[in-house]
């Protein structure tokens, strides 16, 4: 292979990247609400559009403070030593999470049309 003809496969690739990341970041649905999971069973699911204060509770303390407002989940208190849960961003596009590991917390933005099962593989 001449130089040229790298040099035209990397454009063409950085181009292909350029426009698959576009896409991805713009083809994003805002959630429909967010599910709680602790310790793996569903705490609860709550919609995006009525600004609310949840506390999260596990062996009868609370243990994280779920804030939705403005059309925004955050988790804004924790009790768990590293709080990296509280230092992540506000979430509110499909799929996104907010996870505390040592609480065993999800918060997950879900669609207004989710089912349980994604895809089948064969």
């Amino acid at each position: 292979m001449k130089k040229k003809d790298i040099i035209f496969l990397v454009i063409v690739f950085i181009g292909l990247a350029g426009i698959a990341a576009g896409f991805y970041l713009t083809h994003q649905d805002t959630g429909a609400s967010v599910e709680v999971t602790v310790d793996g069973a569903i705490y609860g699911t709550y919609p995006l559009d009525v600004d609310k204060e949840i506390p999260i509770q596990k062996d009868g303390k609370t243990t994280n403070l779920l804030v939705i407002k403005d059309g925004k989940a955050d988790v804004t208190e924790a009790d768990c030593p590293d709080k990296l849960c509280v230092h992540q961003k506000a979430i509110s596009k499909t799929n996104e999470t907010i996870v505390c590991l040592p609480n065993k917390v999800v918060v997950q933005v879900i669609g207004a049309g989710e089912s349980e099962l994604d895809s089948i593989a064969r």
